[in-house]
């Protein structure tokens, strides 16, 4: 059945993007990180626009996301590693773990110790080995492809990310790594950081991280739904859960079929904006589960069925809602048609 709301998917963004941070990398290879399932968007059509425009590398949480992405037939890599659970699958052959733990590092080997690629933490104090766990000889042994580090403030103008940068180059050479990756979106504003792969995810998907993107990154994804009813609101009458917005004049209202289960947060509450033709809006009253209200006095022929589009710069929504731009993005839920453009 066709749903009332979908995503408005811009390809030609998408790969813009891509080929956008890919320049931005200078000599290093321009990869791709598809977890959560594509940042919302939808994993497979991503990747598969991605590999066509020579994107080489997908990054991926788990190795369920990395089994839905095998009949592509793309390198992929799996961040959160292995676990007992996983050997079956890393068997299989078409993904291979980012080691992060010495356990892992053991259970590999254990396993006998295909390629690999291995997390090392910098200072970031989340997954990876330590500098010292590769001084000890942890990875001797190990086919790895990448070795690899996340960057905690690349978002920030921090001293950490000097600190990152210069514990992760002391790295180069102490291993059997064939390419050294630590740049994420933000990272590949920085001068200096790119190594020989990076790692863009909320860039591609039109996010902007740093200032310095700003004018380089296309929006591509616009939530999309259509009005349920058009009703008037008299002056003094309130609309919404809560009666948090009063119509101070008589109001046409719009009901919408969008809310917080769809991922269009409570935050967007008498804050958020929406569009029909080139007509700004404003949402009214409290989101609700599965609706939201719009005042659509400028528009007078919207009616019962028609479509509104919903802001889609995700700094402006970010700002508007109180959320981050990688929440509005992966919070997209399964009840959207995903239409690509």
């Amino acid at each position: 059945m066709p749903a009332p709301l979908r995503l408005r998917l811009d390809g030609d963004a998408l790969v813009q993007n891509w080929r956008t941070l890919d320049r931005m990398s200078g000599t290093a290879a321009c990869g791709a990180a598809v977890k959560a399932n594509g940042y919302g968007l939808g994993a497979i059509e991503v990747a598969r626009r991605l590999a066509k425009a020579g994107c080489r590398d997908f990054f991926v949480s788990n190795w369920q996301e990395a089994a839905e992405l095998a009949p592509l037939g793309l390198t992929v890599s799996v961040l959160h590693g292995v676990r007992a659970e996983d050997m079956p699958a890393a068997a299989a052959g078409f993904a291979r773990p980012v080691l992060n733990t010495p356990t892992q590092v053991a259970r590999w080997k254990a396993a006998g110790g295909g390629a690999c690629d291995v997390m090392v933490d910098t200072g970031i104090n989340r997954l990876g080995v330590s500098a010292e766990d590769i001084a000890g000889g942890l990875l001797d042994g190990l086919t790895i492809e990448t070795l690899m580090s996340h960057l905690a403030c690349a978002d920030e103008d921090s001293p950490m990310n000097a600190v990152q940068r210069d514990r992760f180059a002391a790295l180069a050479g102490r291993t059997t790594a064939k390419r050294m990756s630590l740049a994420n979106s933000a990272g590949i504003a920085l001068d200096g950081y790119a190594f020989d792969l990076t790692r863009p995810g909320l860039a591609l998907y039109g996010g902007i991280p740093r200032g310095d993107l700003a004018n380089a990154i296309q929006p591509v994804m616009t939530i999309e739904a259509q009005i349920l009813q058009r009703r008037r609101v008299s002056a003094g009458e309130t609309v919404g859960y809560n009666a948090i917005w009063t119509a101070e004049v008589d109001t046409d209202v719009a009901v919408v079929n969008l809310g917080y289960a769809d991922g269009y947060f409570r935050g967007f509450s008498n804050r958020g904006t929406a569009w029909a033709k080139d007509a700004s809006l404003r949402v009214i009253g409290r989101v609700s589960m599965d609706l939201v209200a719009i005042s659509v006095a400028p528009m007078p022929l919207l009616t019962e069925g028609d479509w509104i589009g919903f802001e889609p710069d995700l700094p402006l929504a970010a700002a508007a809602s109180g959320m981050s731009q990688y929440e509005l993005l992966t919070a997209a839920g399964d009840r959207f048609d995903r239409k690509w453009i």
